[in-house]
């Protein structure tokens, strides 16, 4: 049985949860419970502070976990990388008032931060030679220049529009970071072999989210130049249709390319296109 922990209420949660659930991990998420036990795979689920999660995957109490990247460096917990997930991206900046004149990060040397992350700005501005004074603030660090407590915080991310309400501007982008599946330095045989195995469903889900299933009708004249647009995973499928010099063509579309490949087969004269979601990739 593998335990996984997971953030019990927050922007990862629903993800964690979604992503498990794709995976065919089957289990409630009603949240009224701090455990629940998975069907479809072997799997406890708990439901856990965000902040507690590397520490109990540190001391094998979890077997796995996913969190923000931000949240493990912070707590510099002995644990393993295991799979970066793509989900719950942000990124933790450096951001001053609108009104202040900034150059380079050698502006801040001798000015104070506030910040929720005082290990990882430290490390940052330590790399950069520059000393500033560290405030540490649970929460609603942006109001600290507002208030005249510091010069700039140290925050995370995500649209920017809470420092546009606040009246700052943001100048260094220190780390960039994402949901991560974390797992403990020393699982035992069986923990790994169901971890690796759940690694390659998350793998397959992934895969499938970046891609689309295309079914179109083609002019055979006009094949060759199709399949270069539509290598699939292996090759395109080429069936016959009942009309002749037409064939069906069944490929696989990467989802940044999809449109402009759209553009370029109705330039060869495909027709009745057929795109449909893949739920899942076995390659």
């Amino acid at each position: 049985m593998l335990n996984i922990a997971i953030q019990k209420s927050g922007r990862m949660s629903q993800d964690s949860i979604d992503l498990l659930k794709r995976c065919g991990l089957r289990f409630s998420s009603s949240g009224r419970g701090l455990i629940a036990q998975s069907s479809g795979f072997p799997a406890n689920i708990y439901y856990l502070r965000d902040d507690d999660i590397p520490d109990y995957v540190e001391d094998g109490i979890a077997d796995v976990g996913i969190v923000g990247l931000n949240v493990l460096l912070e707590g510099q917990n002995e644990v393993t990388i295991s799979k970066k997930l793509g989900f719950s991206r942000c990124r933790l900046s450096i951001a001053i008032p609108r009104e202040m004149d900034y150059q380079n990060i050698q502006d801040l040397d001798g000015k104070e931060i506030a910040t929720s992350y005082p290990v990882i700005l430290k490390n940052y501005l330590d790399e950069q030679n520059v000393s500033a004074r560290i405030h540490t603030i649970s929460g609603s660090v942006e109001i600290a220049p507002g208030i005249g407590l510091t010069d700039g915080i140290c925050d995370i991310v995500s649209t920017g529009s809470t420092l546009l309400s606040n009246g700052l501007k943001e100048v260094e982008n220190i780390l960039n970071s994402e949901a991560v599946m974390i797992s403990h330095n020393n699982l035992d045989a069986t923990k790994q072999d169901l971890l690796d195995k759940l690694i390659f469903r998350i793998k397959s889900v992934q895969k499938a989210i970046k891609s689309k299933y295309i079914l179109l009708n083609a002019p055979n004249d006009k094949l060759d130049k199709i399949i270069d647009l539509l290598p699939g995973m292996k090759s395109p499928s080429i069936l016959p249709l009942a009309e002749d010099g037409w064939s069906s063509v069944h490929s696989v579309v990467h989802e940044e390319d999809f449109w402009e490949v759209i553009d370029q087969l109705k330039e060869y004269g495909a027709e009745s296109l057929l795109v449909v979601p893949i739920e899942k990739m076995i390659l």
